[in-house]
Formats: C-alpha cells, structure tokens, sequence
C-alpha cells in the first residue's frame, strides 16, 4: 500500500560520532538547503558491515492489504483520545488498503484531527528509557533515532503503547530498499532512479553499521542483534520513507501520525497533512466533495513518478502526474582540454563534474543550461567559466538566464545528444522487457517478479515521454536556430552580390 510522507528530498545526515555542535551545524545547514532532509549517513567501517542480502519479513505487522488488525487500531484511537471519524479503513483499488468516508463529506472540509499525544516524534516516550538516553547521549539524529525506537517499541509487543499501530504496519513496505541489486540492475537499467535507489541502500546500510559498531556492540544488553540487524532496520527506514511526514506549523517537526499515514495519493489533490492550532490536531483539508464509499485521497507533495516509486512502492498512470520529471545526467569529461579549470569552477560552488538535472513536459531548469554551456565552452571562454558555474549551482541570490549566443546551438546540441541517448536505453528495456527471465520456481516470487517489471515499465514509459517531449523541443530550436543562421547568410550574399 502506498501511504502518506512529505519527507523524501535527501541531504547527507552527520555521523553519530560527532560532537553536538557539529551536528546542529550541518542539520541547520540542511533545514534551509532542501525541504526535507532525511539521507542517512553512508559508513566506511571495517569488513563486518551487514548489507541487505536478504527479503526475510520482520517478526510484527501484517501483510500489506490486511484488515485483520484495523479495528483493533481504530479502537486503540478512539480510547486514546482520537474524535470520531468520518472515514473508515478499507480494501480499495488504488493502494490495497486506505482510508474511505463513511458520510458525505464538504469540500473545504478539516478532517483527522489527530492529538499530539497521538504522535510519534523524536520526542515521544520509550518502552526502554535506558536505550532512549545512550543515542541521545551520543546525539544519534532524527532518522536514525527514529528508526531504533521503531524497532524497540516492536519487539516489545504489547507492553508498548504503539502496539496496535506497529501490528496494523505493513510487514514488508512497498519500498526500493526491498529490491535487490539484481533486480535494480534490471529493471531500472534506463532509469536514474536506480542510482538514487543504490545510494539510498548503501546511506540506510552505513547508518545501521555506524550505530552496531559505535553503540549497539558497545550494549547489546539493550540492543541484542537478534532484534537490532540490518532487517529490522530496513523495515523501519521502510516505514519512515513512506509515512513520516513534515509538519510545517510545528517548526517542521518530522513524525508519524497514525490513521492518518493510512491515505493514499492522488496527483489530482493538493491537500497535505499539517498541525492545527485551532483545533490543537493533525489536520487537513478537503479540496473536493466526497460521497459516502469514495476513498479520500491527499498528497505526498509535488513529487516525480521516480520519487513516488524510490519511497513509496508505486508509479502512477502515465500522464497522470502534473509534477512528473526524469533526470538528465550532464558530465565534463576529463579529456576536455579545459578539465581541470571546470572543475575548480564547479568545485567553488560545491558542485562535482557529474550534475543530474529534472526535465519536465514544461521543460528544464536554467541551472541545465549553464551546465551545458561550461561543458562545451572553449579556452577562449576560460574568463566566463566561473559565472557560468555560479548559474549551474542556483547559489545566486536571483536566477540569471544567461546566453552565450556564440556557444548556444553547441550547448543545445550537447543536451540533445544526452536525451537520445538515454531515449535509446529506455527504448532498448521496452523493447527487451518481454524476454526477461522470469522463470523462478515460487509462484509468488512470479508475482513479484512481474509486479516489479509492470512498475519499472510503467516508470519507463513515464520518463521516455518526458524526454520525447525534452527532444521534440530541442530539435525545433535548434532547426529554427539553423535556418536563421541560414537566412541570415543569404542576406549577406545577396549584400555582396549588390554591392558588386
């Protein structure tokens, strides 16, 4: 099922060996540079570190389209302080399981209204007080902090108070941190998502094994393995990639709120999840008018399908996402005669020699642009390399659309070039998609297999669209580019043919 999180957008978060001020240094850092910052720290330990080789499910929750512990969890809501409720849990059709009104429902309507108390946060209390206060004392961050108390409050069953929340979890979250290497190989060949999808595996991996090494071993009377591995912890960076929401009137505070994470998305509503002061509750509102039986939807934010697919487990139909985008990977190629002197200028805006930028149906950022222009800039430009850098890092205080019309058709051409042929890779994985190895000997493993095919074909047909267009608009500026040029030159002829 795909459920509700505002937090996906990743910046690198600090290791847990370091001191307070450096912590709060870079985490204010990140708070401005990117809406969510939630990328956990890649390790660079010894050769004990654990990785996922395996899709063991973890010993708590239910399967993804279970009802079996729903009333339960209503009913746990209710005694603890959730109002009634016009929606209601049930199987539907787009996400397995989501939340349904139960009357007619306004738009403009606030509904949930779910307390704090009700809210798990980086404040909230522990089963195990001792475990909370050594990753406090050695100032473990947000997610990670967040993702052990999961873990612990799981493996104390029914003496936590989260119980029936955990129990209502899905098992296996629909999540790229279930796929494995082989499969991100083959199915997302064409697409950047499987380098986000790597980097994200290996920065969940290095935070498991920065905390085993630097703190569990050193008490494993409160984190025994048998409860915190690199299992445990991929189900509970699962369920924070796909549920733990921003929540902006709260300065921001990341948290899960339960009931709520059980509404799914829809491209088509705008509404998101946030506190009410009024009502001192999780709210939000209604866009459009429900009718009793319809499943109320709200959205995840203006994410791509890629980013829909990385941290929650689907693509929409294709066309159907306004904020749809792919990634265009840019490189400076170290046998340019002017490497060296590039990437210093990239370097003083912290930017490296490989830019991945968002092209959309509308079209791209200026930021490509100006990456393109250093790219295929000469010497003779060495002046301007500097300035076109600034551009490309969008560090400027406003953005400058800069033009070199003597170098542009060049920078066109360049990004045309790269867009065929990363079309020529989406092509080819259609095209071959129907001769993959799909003979395995479990029928539900056939299922996967083909579940995950059908969403890498769906994110492939989604993002060579994108690019169709991408080129479509590059050829024409480039033809009506050329034919100027050309019509110009006629001009001049015809000037020396006069003038003779």
């Amino acid at each position: 099922m795909a459920e509700a999180s505002i937090a996906f957008y990743a910046t690198v978060l600090p290791k847990i060996s370091q001191t307070p001020s450096q912590i709060q240094r870079r985490l204010s850092y990140s708070t401005k540079q990117q809406r969510n910052p939630i990328r956990c720290s890649t390790s660079t330990a010894s050769n004990e570190t654990s990785t996922f080789t395996t899709n063991e499910k973890v010993p708590w929750g239910c399967d993804v389209d279970s009802l079996e512990n729903a009333s339960a969890l209503q009913k746990w809501l209710s005694d603890s302080g959730l109002p009634q409720q016009k929606m209601g849990i049930k199987r539907v059709e787009v996400g397995e399981r989501g939340l349904v009104a139960l009357k007619n429902i306004r738009k403009g309507e606030k509904l949930l209204f779910v307390p704090p108390s009700l809210v798990i946060s980086t404040d909230s209390e522990w089963s195990c007080p001792e475990a909370c206060a050594v990753l406090k004392r050695n100032f473990v961050p947000d997610w990670p902090l967040l993702a052990t108390y999961l873990i612990s409050e799981a493996s104390a069953k029914e003496s936590s108070r989260w119980s029936n929340y955990i129990s209502a979890l899905p098992r296996q979250p629909y999540s790229l941190l279930y796929w494995t290497q082989s499969e991100l190989d083959k199915y997302l060949v064409a697409s950047q998502v499987r380098e986000r999808a790597i980097e994200r595996i290996n920065d969940v991996t290095g935070t498991y094994n920065d905390l085993r090494l630097r703190i569990f071993s050193k008490y494993p009377h409160l984190f025994p393995e048998e409860v915190f591995n690199m299992e445990t912890f991929k189900w509970s960076f699962g369920i924070l990639f796909s549920r733990l929401v921003r929540l902006p009137s709260m300065d921001g505070k990341v948290a899960l709120v339960p009931w709520a994470d059980m509404l799914n998305h829809s491209c088509e509503v705008d509404t998101c999840l946030d506190y009410d002061k009024s009502s001192k509750g999780i709210v939000f509102t209604t866009d459009r008018p429900y009718q009793p039986g319809e499943q109320v939807f709200i959205s995840y934010g203006k994410k791509s399908n890629g980013e829909l697919l990385l941290s929650y487990g689907f693509v929409p139909k294709e066309g159907t996402n306004p904020s749809d985008s792919v990634e265009l990977s840019l490189a400076i190629k170290k046998s340019d005669k002017c490497y060296k002197e590039k990437s210093e200028a990239l370097r003083k805006f912290g930017l490296p020699t490989v830019q991945r930028f968002p092209l959309r149906i509308t079209g791209w950022p200026l930021e490509l642009m100006a990456f393109a222009y250093l790219v295929v800039s000469p010497p003779k430009m060495i002046r301007q390399f500097e300035e076109m850098a600034e551009a490309a890092s969008n560090k400027e205080a406003s953005k400058k659309d800069i033009r070199y019309p003597e170098i542009e058709e060049m920078a066109l051409q360049f990004i045309l070039d790269t867009c065929e042929s990363s079309i020529s890779k989406y092509t080819k994985f259609l095209e071959d998609s129907g001769s993959l190895d799909l003979d395995v000997t479990s029928p539900k493993q056939i299922n996967r297999k083909l579940f995950l095919k059908q969403l890498a074909m769906d994110l492939c047909n989604s993002e060579r669209r994108i690019l169709f267009r991408s080129q479509y608009i590059l050829r024409r500026r480039l033809r009506d580019m050329r034919s100027g040029e050309l019509r110009a030159l006629r001009i001049l002829d015809g000037f020396k043919k006069l003038f003779k």
